[in-house]
């Protein structure tokens, strides 16, 4: 069999469920950015590459996906961070003009070259620890210009940078002060205006929403899904972050990818996430930088056979977080999953979330050739070491 690269002697993780955890002399052979096998050297059929790279031991790992983040924002909220850590309350900080409303008014004031420039080196730090696949959401725009500036953004560092960068409109975020606090109208734009707009400019493959007292309600939010539907994009949802509004079910109802936070959520949720195969993305930088004392069920989402994802959450309010692997050992500290739960989480079950399985995830035949190459012998390395990072190399459809 020709192919164009080979990986050899390497500790395997293919993240297949029914595959040995590591294989301990494996190999991966690649043609055209795709795997043509990924296993077992001693199983291998007979490969002629033009290429061999020797990986003398190391972990190789499907390329890391980070499934939920805002790393396309204008600014920063250190000054707040300041504030709150010097006693000042949320409600007084945002009196002030602070808030997500500060981020709304910094990426309105920025251009989207700005944009670009203050996002790359969010994204760097990403990549620099083996992520390949990134999903980036708007929402700090929150008018049809600056959401279609963001978007744009977005795009545009999948072209900046060898990364495959999956867009998310989320323009149901927050009420952006023009709204003069009128929900129901807001929405209304959203459905009307930004949701038309983004399809037709093929800016987006999903649709987000917030669902919670201090964003949108669940009719309001199911007002965004059948628009979202209606134009052909999938939907993700916001939900059971600080209360539980029924938010996981009404994503379940409407086949959403994934129901991210999920601290509220309750057996009726768990249950409805669990029928319609939508994927659990816990969070837990948010969960530790707002001092959360409620985690997810994760107990309760396992034995209902839930998919379990993590992602860095990136966002300069809640988890101003540009790493996956921290994301993973507080994931495994606070949340109690295991170790390979928190590698199928930035791997496999990332994918899911993403509706991107049949592409990425896993190494296998037919998936493309997006790697991670670690100085690490053991999965457990990769999850229990804090400010460390162990990867030797990242590889992106076969190069």
């Amino acid at each position: 069999m020709k192919c164009d690269r080979i990986w050899s002697h390497a500790r395997l993780a293919t993240m297949h469920p029914d595959a040995p955890a590591v294989v301990p002399d494996g190999l991966v052979a690649a043609r055209e950015g795709r795997i043509v096998y990924a296993g077992p050297a001693a199983d291998a059929p007979a490969l002629d590459a033009a290429e061999t790279i020797d990986c003398a031991g190391r972990l190789v790992t499907p390329g890391l996906i980070d499934c939920h983040t805002h790393l396309v924002h204008g600014g920063d909220r250190a000054a707040e961070f300041e504030q709150r850590i010097a006693g000042a309350s949320y409600e007084e900080i945002a009196r002030a003009g602070g808030g997500i409303v500060s981020t709304v008014a910094k990426t309105r004031a920025a251009s989207e070259d700005e944009l670009v420039a203050q996002s790359l080196k969010r994204l760097d730090a990403l990549l620099a620890e083996g992520v390949t696949t990134v999903e980036i959401k708007s929402g700090y725009g929150l008018s049809l210009a600056h959401e279609i500036k963001t978007l744009r953004a977005i795009g545009r560092l999948a072209r900046e940078r060898d990364v495959r960068v999956v867009p998310t409109f989320l323009g149901a975020h927050a009420l952006p002060p023009e709204a003069e606090g009128d929900k129901d109208a807001y929405v209304a734009r959203v459905c009307a205006e930004m949701i038309p707009a983004v399809a037709a400019e093929h800016l987006a493959v999903s649709v987000d929403a917030f669902c919670e007292g201090i964003a949108f309600s669940p009719a309001q939010v199911e007002r965004v899904f059948r628009a979202a539907a209606a134009h052909g994009l999938r939907v993700k949802l916001h939900a059971e972050q600080l209360s539980n509004l029924g938010g996981a079910a009404l994503a379940a109802r409407f086949a959403a990818l994934s129901a991210d936070h999920l601290e509220h959520v309750d057996a009726a949720g768990i249950a409805a996430l669990a029928a319609a195969g939508t994927v659990a993305v816990l969070l837990p930088g948010a969960y530790y930088f707002t001092r959360e004392t409620q985690p997810p069920p994760v107990a309760a989402l396992r034995a209902a056979g839930v998919r379990i994802a993590i992602a860095t959450d990136c966002n300069p309010g809640t988890s101003p977080l540009t790493s996956i692997l921290l994301a993973m050992n507080m994931a495994a500290t606070f949340f109690r999953l295991t170790v390979p739960e928190c590698l199928a989480a930035v791997t496999r079950e990332a994918a899911h979330a993403l509706g991107l399985q049949e592409e990425i995830g896993t190494l296998e035949a037919g998936k493309a050739c997006d790697l991670a190459i670690w100085d690490a012998a053991s999965p457990a390395e990769l999850v229990y070491r804090i400010g460390f990072n162990p990867l030797h190399g990242r590889v992106r459809n076969g190069r």
